[in-house]
Formats: C-alpha cells, sequence, structure tokens
C-alpha cells in the first residue's frame, strides 16, 4: 500500500504540476482583463448576434463573462438582469456546452486536441442549440424567479486587481491538486488491483456506441464526474500509459466538451429558476448522438482504409 501512495503521489504531482503550468497564467491574465475594456469591447462585438438566438443584447454579458472565465460569473451577471425564463434557459443550456473556454480548451491541448477545435465544437453547439430552443419553444415568456446569490465585491485599484488575480490563480492550482492528486492516488490503487479492467468491461457497451475503445472508458467517467480541466489528469494518464489513441481522445473530447461535470454544472442552475432536468438531458443526448456519429464515420474511414491497403497488398509486386 505505501508504495501505491507514492507512485500515486508522484503521478498526481507530475500532472498538477504540468496542468498548473496552464491555468495559473490562463486564470491571473483572465481575471485582469475582467477589469480592462477588453470584455466590454468582445461584449460589444457579440450583442448584434444576440437576436438570431432569442436574446437580448444585455444577454452578452454573462456570455462573455462565462465564456472568458467561469459559470459561477456568468450566473452572476444573469441575476443582474431581468431575463425570462425562456431566456434565461437558453443561456444556461449556451453556457453548460462553452464556459471557462480558454482553461479548459487550453487544458486539452496537452492531451493532444488542438484548442481551436475544442473551442469550435463548443462554440458550435452554445450556439446551434441556442437556436433551436429558440424556434422550438414558445413558452417560458415569464420573467425569471432567481434564488439567493450572493455578490463579490470587485476591488477599488490596481493592486487590488493584481492580487485578486493572483488569489484566484494560486486557489485555482490549490483546487485542482486537491482533486487530482487524490484522484491519481485512487487511480493507481484501482490499476494495481486490476480493477480498472474490470470496470472498462462493464463500460465496453456504452464505449462501443460511442466508438471508443475501451481503454477510453475512465477518462469518459472522470470527465462526466469532475469536469474537463480535472479530468484531463486521467486523460493524460491515459495517453501516456494505456495507449489510448489519437482517434480515441477526440472523440472522448468530442463526448465531454458536450457534457461533463454534470452533477455541478447543473445543480448550480437551480438558483435561476429554469428548468434542470431538460438542461441536463439536452447536454447528455447532445453529446451521445454527436460523438456516436462521428465514431460511426471515423471507423468507417479507417475500416475502409484497412480494405484498400489489404487489397493493394494483395497483388504481387513486379
Amino acid at each position: 500500500m505505501p508504495g501505491v501512495l507514492k507512485r500515486g503521489l508522484q503521478q498526481g504531482l507530475k500532472v498538477t504540476w504540468t496542468l498548473g503550468k496552464v491555468i495559473f497564467p490562463v486564470t491571473l491574465i483572465v481575471t485582469i482583463l475582467r477589469f480592462t475594456p477588453v470584455l466590454q469591447w468582445v461584449m460589444e462585438w457579440i450583442t448584434p448576434l444576440m437576436k438570431w438566438i432569442g436574446l437580448p443584447g444585455e444577454a452578452a454579458i454573462p456570455l462573455v463573462l462565462g465564456n472568458f472565465l467561469n459559470l459561477y460569473a456568468g450566473i452572476a451577471a444573469i441575476v443582474s438582469f431581468d431575463f425570462t425564463v425562456k431566456q434565461v434557459f437558453i443561456l444556461a443550456v449556451m453556457m453548460s456546452f462553452s464556459h471557462n473556454l480558454l482553461i479548459e480548451s487550453t487544458v486539452a491541448s496537452k492531451v493532444g486536441v488542438k484548442w481551436w477545435f475544442v473551442a469550435g465544437v463548443r462554440l458550435s453547439l452554445a450556439f446551434g442549440s441556442a437556436v433551436m430552443i429558440n424556434l422550438l419553444w414558445d413558452g417560458g415568456s415569464e420573467m425569471a424567479q432567481y434564488g439567493l446569490i450572493a455578490e463579490q465585491a470587485d476591488p477599488e485599484d490596481y493592486m487590488g486587481i493584481a492580487f485578486l488575480g493572483i488569489q484566484t490563480a494560486v486557489m485555482s492550482i490549490l483546487q485542482l491538486a486537491a482533486i487530482v492528486i487524490p484522484l491519481m492516488v485512487g487511480m493507481q490503487y484501482l490499476k494495481e488491483k486490476n480493477w480498472l479492467d474490470l470496470f472498462s468491461r462493464w463500460l465496453a457497451p456504452f464505449t462501443r456506441v460511442l466508438g471508443v475503445e475501451r481503454n477510453a472508458s475512465m477518462t469518459l467517467v472522470a470527465g462526466l464526474v469532475i469536469g474537463l480541466a480535472y479530468g484531463a489528469g486521467l486523460m493524460l494518464q491515459a495517453v501516456e500509459e494505456d495507449g489510448v489513441s489519437r482517434k480515441d481522445m477526440y472523440l472522448s473530447l468530442i463526448f465531454l466538451v458536450s457534457c461533463h461535470a454534470v452533477v455541478e454544472d447543473t445543480l448550480i442552475f437551480i438558483p435561476l429558476g429554469i428548468p434542470v432536468w431538460p438542461l441536463l438531458l439536452i447536454r447528455l443526448v447532445t453529446a451521445i448522438a454527436l460523438t456516436a456519429v462521428v465514431g460511426f464515420v471515423w471507423n468507417r474511414k479507417i475500416a475502409k482504409r484497412k480494405d484498400t491497403t489489404s487489397y493493394d497488398n494483395s497483388y504481387p509486386t513486379v
């Protein structure tokens, strides 16, 4: 057991260091940008797009804050305005698909998936779902009734802004370590007890539907439960130790950018007075359908390429 603990701690610290080098500077910069004109410029640019998805111009504020910062910042912005239930639901769905974009996309790039691919998929899902909900749902015209959400005072000077940025970045690293290190220790124990193989066999029918091999199953589970940024620790380990292929990592990321941290990212929307079960269902169905379709096409191409190679090799060369 001490050996397992030591190896798990080493792996956890290694992953924390790898991800921390990304999370710290991005969190620091984005937190400081919040108090500069940059986010305001982005809001002004995106405001004209709001009418296409059934939202007023001020809805750009929670969308920008949610994507540049996190869901909590976006939710805090939502309660600052009077929106209808339908508008809040659209915002919630959009931010569920696309939030904390800079950090989570950059972290995803550490496992070999291009950051622009992750960001592109998430933004496409966010705006695509908003258009569909706006067109298909006629209800939700009543005003949303918000629960109690605490507000945090903004710093008053540049030193305060810098301190807040550093504090937020440090807390992000500590939170990362608090989640990743115990997770890596637990995974090391399960691996050395050969329980991971058992879990992989249990999840095989589900991963088969997605077109993903069994060795990527724990990556999917981790991302679903603890989120994309923190689940990246298992993704890194899966790439290095379990031989997860490039195809399976891309498919796993497609699934997880659509649906991750399902408990936390669903429950935090309850104070907004919207139905959260449809929110969860939309994310889950979208993730399964999108990944299954992409996986089917990708696997068909691989099979066709193998058939072509086999056919070519069946003829003797002169």
